[in-house]
């Protein structure tokens, strides 16, 4: 049993009424805010290669965050989760609903599902806003049923409250990374867990990591400084071959990692305001379609502002929605004198690490020399 799923089955332990939440941004407050404990379900890997129920259900070229956490529910179901949220994020997931129900149902399991649309459109759109407060009503009224509680403003402030701090702790634990004082293997592990963790739990987590790395000595070694991009972070034998190579990951763009912390909504007691602001205002994504128009300028400006010297993608094989936008922001960052490295990570590719650690290392020597592409 991997570490994401263990985090999980301990939850379950503990009395937890876990909800398993698809990709990529579940409204997490609001669930706090009901007694249930949310858990994002990515970044899970197979036992071996054994995706066989996912596989009766979607096909082999679909990407490897869906046919995992498919795996995942299918094997499990109503053992672990009390629930399942889904809403429209890139076209593969926004259509695990109905395949999920009906490969439940062949198990002859049954699990209570929410769904939210998000409208795909700009915020100033007409409606658009309306009728994503209108989703968002009706999602509490299933909620209250499900849990047999009245939504609390109070308590979905608290929560709110709560999420906020922990977006500020990854920001800070972040800041220390870029400053040598946390390893990015370790940055990356620590804060994919809080997909996985109690809020409060991985509150503490950062807390104390953070405080024991502000004991930790500024790195003052030469080094060249990268961002990396992605959907997920890559395995942590290649973020140490990173470092090994003389290079310090000074800024993120990763889903699982700065994408999820990087916006801290206006604190509101009235949900359909705040996931209004959520929604709308988010970290730009690729699969949140109106946040994603604003990603070239934002990567530019942390570019800019982490004075980066090259970016590694890796890339989630068969992800378009990544993919469409890599030639528009390799031709950006080149042109600004930012060196890159397009990696992809598919399952084969998972299973013998040493020619992406070979490139990485490759890449390393052009920086140094001044001629990499």
């Amino acid at each position: 049993m991997r570490e994401r799923e263990q985090a999980i089955l301990r939850l379950k332990r503990q009395g937890r009424h876990i909800v398993g939440c698809f990709p990529l941004y579940a409204p997490l407050e609001l669930l706090h805010s009901f007694g249930l404990t949310p858990v994002v379900l990515w970044g899970f890997e197979p036992a071996g290669t054994d995706l066989s129920r996912s596989d009766r259900h979607l096909q082999n070229y679909s990407c490897q965050v869906a046919r995992c956490l498919t795996e995942v529910v299918l094997e499990n179901s109503s053992a672990v989760f009390d629930a399942l949220f889904m809403y429209n994020a890139c076209d593969t997931l926004r259509n695990l609903p109905e395949i999920m129900e009906a490969g439940l149902a062949q198990d002859g399991e049954y699990l209570r599902m929410f769904k939210l649309h998000v409208p795909a459109v700009p915020r100033d759109r007409t409606g658009a806003q309306g009728y994503l407060k209108e989703r968002i009503s009706t999602l509490i009224a299933e909620l209250e049923g499900f849990t047999q509680q009245s939504f609390s403003p109070q308590g979905f402030a608290a929560s709110v409250e709560l999420y906020a701090r922990h977006r500020r702790l990854c920001r800070e634990a972040e800041e220390l990374c870029a400053a040598g004082r946390i390893p990015f293997a370790d940055l990356a592990r620590n804060l994919e867990l809080a997909h996985f963790s109690d809020v409060e739990e991985h509150i503490a987590l950062l807390e104390k990591m953070i405080l024991e790395a502000r004991r930790v000595p500024l790195n003052v070694e030469p080094h060249k400084r990268i961002m990396v991009s992605g959907i997920k972070a890559p395995p942590s034998e290649l973020m140490a071959s990173i470092e090994a190579n003389g290079m310090r990951v000074v800024a993120n763009d990763i889903a699982t990692l700065a994408r999820s912390y990087g916006y801290c909504p206006t604190p509101s007691k009235d949900p359909g305001e705040y996931y209004c602001d959520f929604y709308f205002n988010h970290y730009p994504c690729t699969t949140i379609l109106p946040a994603g128009d604003r990603r070239i300028e934002l990567v530019k400006r942390c570019i800019d502002r982490s004075r980066v010297q090259g970016w590694i993608f890796f890339g989630e094989k068969f992800c378009e929605y990544e993919y469409f936008e890599i030639p528009f922001i390799k031709d950006m960052l080149r042109s600004a004198g930012v060196d890159v490295l397009f990696v992809e990570l598919g399952a084969d590719d998972l299973v013998n690490l040493m020619p992406v650690k070979t490139r990485i290392e490759a890449f390393a020597e052009m920086l140094e020399a001044g001629d990499a592409c």
